[in-house]
């Protein structure tokens, strides 16, 4: 492999060398495990290693797969494979294997990947930060100080830092667009039903979850997405017919003038880094140098009452993992199993009532209908990714006071009480006030990706998030794959731990 380097290649065009036959699938994956050996004592985004396995699998890809022979991690949770681990980021699973493949996995087999590892988690993927305690914060290649995002935050970091092309992430409120924006990378969040679901059959979060990948190309997104789409015996969802090819969509761009809406202002009334101000604004300028329809318009919904019945759904679906958990552990799960705010979000979910958990469900399908009329209007509403650039390790870790007042009400089981005082509306504002945008694509089932369009005053990547109609996934494709060739697509090349060739 004189002169080659593994890591001037997408998926695609990996997979396009192994078919010609000027580099062997053996290779490749040396390559992936030499690059995920330097860089993840830094990233800490690989936590289960399945290097033995793959060297068995490599010898038995279907090569006329579209990623044959490309080296891929899964996300630990939901994405498993028979018989390996899937601790979803919390100690209380770390003896847990899985007893099958996951529909998502079989499907993305079939496609010719090898499955090299796992990546890092928040504890059950409930953060937009990955910082698990069990395992360890994963770190940003841009800059080791700040975090990956999350939840899919151990993807990000592995393909920002050139470990793997692509890799595995699902999005239940932003999981796979806020790694892409804070990572340079391109995410897209499929309809609601367009993908299988990644562990059981039926409703992942209500449908709000999603699966899919992280990429550093469009066109490796969008070829996974022809090879992955489609029914799902026992779904509950099922996305609109989609009878063309992505792929072909990205080769072939149309020269299609699109009306576009944007918003700067957070949904729940929060503030704004200039610097994503800044992201939206240069990107609807250059959109309209494009030949575009560009005009400053917020979404017809109501932010606020969208946050509240989506962390509704939140606090009941930590409820019941934690009691499904008990399933899994033959007994009852102890404050000690989880992480404290994991236990809170639990109590909260015992405190919710049916009532309030169905008409919080209600007010998803209210905007769905809202934002399926703005559609008629719009192609696509823009908005920053994030609220914020990139955070530092540990800069939303609960401290001090606020720490020990969690740690009391989680030992008392004062889930009541909390919601009772009215704290309830200031845990919601302090969950999403850095990312108050990716939630509304989830509640209503809207395809919606981040750009890598903009670096921040602070050198950290800044995504754009444009929200198509639902099951318009092909105009999304189309646009990002014009913007892809603009001088602003944010190369990942150029961050410095993608540079780093010598052991960290």
């Amino acid at each position: 492999m004189n002169g080659f380097d593994y890591r001037d290649y997408d998926a695609l065009g990996l997979a396009q060398l192994i078919k010609a036959g000027e580099v062997k699938p053996e290779e490749l994956l040396g390559e992936a495990i030499r690059h995920i050996e330097m860089q993840n004592p830094k990233l800490n985004a690989v936590i289960n290693k399945m290097y033995e396995q793959a060297k068995k699998d490599v010898h038995n890809i279907d090569i006329n797969g579209a990623f044959a022979g490309v080296p891929m991690l899964l996300k630990d949770i939901t994405q498993e494979i028979e018989g390996e681990k899937i601790t979803s980021g919390s100690k209380a699973l770390q003896s847990y294997r899985a007893w099958r493949d996951a529909e998502y996995v079989r499907r993305v087999r079939k496609t010719g990947v090898v499955f090299t590892g796992q990546t890092n988690v928040p504890e059950f993927a409930l953060m937009g930060i990955t910082e698990p305690a069990f395992y360890g914060p994963t770190r940003n290649p841009w800059n080791a100080d700040h975090t990956p995002g999350g939840s899919s935050g151990g993807s990000g970091a592995a393909v920002a830092s050139g470990m793997v092309p692509i890799a595995g992430a699902n999005d239940g409120g932003g999981s796979i667009r806020i790694p892409a924006a804070y990572c340079g990378l391109f995410g897209l969040k499929p309809t609601r039903g367009r993908t299988p679901s990644a562990a059981d059959p039926g409703r992942q979060w209500q449908g709000a979850s999603s699966d899919h990948v992280l990429a550093r190309s469009v066109r490796d997104s969008a070829a996974m997405l022809d090879e992955i789409q489609g029914y799902e015996k026992g779904a509950a969802f099922h996305a609109p017919a989609f009878d063309g090819s992505y792929l072909q969509i990205v080769k072939n761009q149309s020269e299609r003038k699109y009306r576009i809406a944007f918003s700067t202002a957070s949904p729940i009334g929060t503030e704004v880094d200039p610097d994503c101000i800044e992201a939206v604004r240069k990107t609807a300028a250059l959109l309209e140098s494009m030949g575009h329809s560009v005009e400053e318009k917020d979404a017809p919904v109501d932010g606020k009452k969208l946050a509240g019945s989506y962390m509704m759904m939140y606090f009941g679906e930590v409820a019941a993992t934690l009691r499904l958990l008990e399933d899994l552990l033959g007994r009852k799960v102890r404050y000690d199993d989880v992480e404290p705010t994991t236990w809170l979000l639990g109590l909260l979910g015992k405190a919710a009532t049916a009532e309030e958990f169905v008409l919080g469900i209600r007010e998803w399908d209210k905007a769905a209908h809202v934002m399926e009329t703005f559609h008629e209007t719009y192609d696509f509403f823009m908005t920053p990714t994030t609220a914020y650039p990139p955070a530092k390790i540990g800069e939303l870790n609960s401290r001090g006071t606020e720490k020990l007042l969690l740690q009391m009400i989680g030992k008392l089981g004062a889930g009541g009480f909390v919601k009772k005082t009215g704290m309830v509306d200031k845990i919601v504002e302090n969950s999403l006030k850095r990312t108050p945008f990716t939630q509304l694509a989830n509640l209503t089932g809207q395809p919606a990706m981040s750009v890598p369009l903009h670096i921040s005053s602070g050198g950290l990547p800044c995504g754009v998030q444009f929200v198509a109609a639902r099951g318009k996934e092909d105009i999304l494709f189309d646009l990002a794959a014009r913007l892809e060739t603009v001088d602003e697509w944010i190369d990942i090349k150029t961050n410095p731990m993608f540079k780093k060739e010598q052991p960290v």
